[in-house]
């Protein structure tokens, strides 16, 4: 990966809608240079995914949850499985495997508590691999965002 495509992987980062000329313009490089390279990119695995970010308000979801969720059992096919169920749930919209006291941090969205009490059924009491999981409630959304830094220079440049 060289400047260009790090220039480029934090344009697309920050607005993806941006247009080829504007990306062109802002890089130095030509459009037909900036659509081969955004192609590789994506080719290559390091653009995953291009998607909208929407307000969960404005949809009428209001809540959203921090859960810690510790495991009765830890081995492989007992991770696995849980991470299945995780993955498959709409409302869970981050999952992290960690370290320390929880084996799984959770951040959830739910319409209200009762929408999250469901929620907490599916996910937690009927599993009977799930020793216990401890809930914060969000008070108030400060940074939201996937993006993430990019390095400017390339490591084989001298």
């Amino acid at each position: 990966m060289d400047k260009h495509d790090a220039q480029l992987l934090d344009l697309m980062q920050t607005d993806s809608r941006r247009g080829l000329e504007a990306m062109a313009a802002e890089t130095g490089l030509s459009v037909a240079s900036v659509q081969r390279r955004l192609r590789s990119l994506r080719d290559r695995g390091m653009i995953t995914k291009e998607v909208a970010v929407i307000d969960p308000k404005k949809i009428g979801v209001h809540m959203t949850f921090v859960v810690m969720v510790e495991l009765e059992r830890e081995r492989q096919d007992q991770i696995d499985a849980f991470t299945r169920c995780i993955q498959t749930e709409p409302m869970v919209q981050q999952c992290y495997y960690v370290t320390g006291e929880a084996d799984f941090c959770l951040i959830c969205t739910a319409i209200d508590m009762e929408d999250f009490e469901a929620l907490t059924k599916r996910l937690f009491f009927n599993n009977s691999n799930v020793r216990r999981f401890r809930t914060s409630v969000v008070m108030g959304r400060k940074k939201i965002g996937l993006e993430l830094p990019i390095p400017t220079t390339d490591p084989n440049d001298p």
